[in-house]
């Protein structure tokens, strides 16, 4: 599994032109399954993600969680973070996992969230649009491998 962590002070998530999801303070993770991501890739981010300190505190360190900020994290379902550019200008997203698999492990990695943090969710497949305010920006990239 592959993750864009963005740091926000709000994100709204929209399908049809109607409001899906809305999150004050917190993450957007677009969340990438590709193949043979299993439940030990899911358990890695919810472990990771609650505790992953790209917050400032009072000194201005980044050292505080989004537990510790008391935020939301809208999580979105991304198969294009298993892009593959390396041949020619279109991409192949072969490493991508199949739909079922895939929504299987984002509804997965939600729910173990959901037992630390508030979630909000986008909707696996649809044509979202997405607006947010990122705090910085602040943004890191991960990989359960």
């Amino acid at each position: 599994m592959k993750a864009v962590v963005q740091r926000v002070l709000s994100a709204k998530l929209k399908v049809d032109g109607k409001t899906v999801s809305e999150i004050g303070k917190g993450l957007v993770v677009f969340l990438g399954v590709g193949k043979g991501d299993g439940i030990k890739d899911g358990d890695y981010f919810i472990k990771k993600l609650p505790a992953l300190r790209i917050f400032e505190d009072e000194n201005e360190k980044i050292n505080r969680s989004v537990l510790d900020e008391k935020g939301e994290i809208l999580l979105v379902s991304q198969f294009t973070l298993f892009a593959d550019t390396s041949h020619g200008n279109r991409p192949s997203f072969l490493d991508a996992e199949n739909p079922e698999k895939a929504d299987e492990l984002y509804k997965y990695v939600g729910a173990g969230l959901e037992k630390t943090v508030p979630v909000k969710y986008g909707v696996f497949g649809a044509d979202m649009k997405i607006e947010q305010i990122n705090d910085g920006p602040f943004t890191v990239v991960m990989e359960s491998r």
